[in-house]
């Protein structure tokens, strides 16, 4: 786990992991086998379950926030797997996830930039109703429109557009919309998020889980004592 937080929050490739980390192929297999078997969700599930009940809330939410961000993609992402987002001009992949008021994530969905919100969405939200309780979501004006009437005729799903300001001019803090705003930013804050250069858009999903989980233990332990690494000692060999 401490090698693969290594890779996310520093972005280094995975054979310039330091040596005192198991081999690099050991690292990824386990990363791919955990995201297999939905251990990162099941992490991911409880850390957030911890905060809500730290924050007075209740361990499950009850609305949820959905946005997308999209990244460029590095030369090890393949043609199939990537599109060009003509609206930000970025060549490379499309992230979905969907928070929770307090922008911790609930379900995660990468794809090609090429894809539009209406469509990425829908995985997304038939995600979210696979996995939560959740039946109110947010959203901004990208995803109104024919998203909005198959949410709520086939996942019995809100989906409640939130609009900007009429007239606004420049960035404006939106109401409700926000926290998932901040998620974005904290998720880019861990380097290797900072472009795409997983190969199989579930390693990319796997990466973004593994940041918020980074995020969340740091949050879950914000006010308590540093514990520093203990100094590793040798020894000698015999003069």
């Amino acid at each position: 786990m401490d090698a693969i937080l290594y890779v996310v929050r520093t972005g280094c490739s995975w054979r310039q992991l330091p040596t005192d980390f198991p081999p690099w192929q050991t690292v990824y297999w386990y990363l791919t086998r955990w995201e297999q078997d939905e251990t990162t969700q099941r992490i991911l599930d409880h850390l957030r379950e911890q905060i809500r009940l730290q924050q007075g809330r209740n361990p499950q939410p009850s609305a949820g926030i959905i946005d997308s961000q999209s990244v460029k993609a590095a030369d090890t992402v393949s043609a199939d797997s990537r599109g060009y987002d003509a609206g930000k001009n970025i060549n490379g992949r499309k992230r979905f996830i969907v928070t929770d008021t307090l922008g911790l994530i609930l379900v995660v969905t990468v794809c090609a930039a090429s894809v539009q919100d209406r469509d990425g969405a829908k995985t997304t939200l038939l995600s979210l109703y696979l996995t939560t309780p959740v039946r109110f979501v947010l959203a901004d004006g990208g995803f109104a429109g024919r998203l909005v009437d198959w949410a709520t005729r086939i996942l019995a799903t809100t989906l409640h557009i939130v609009r900007k300001p009429k007239g606004q001019k420049g960035f404006i803090l939106i109401p409700r919309r926000w926290p998932v705003e901040r998620t974005f930013a904290w998720l880019t804050a861990h380097r290797r998020l900072a472009r795409d250069y997983e190969r199989d858009p579930a390693t990319s999903e796997a990466m973004i889980r593994w940041a918020a989980i980074n995020t969340m233990t740091r949050r879950l332990t914000q006010g308590a004592p540093s514990a520093r690494q203990q100094r590793r000692t040798y020894s000698q060999p015999p003069a």
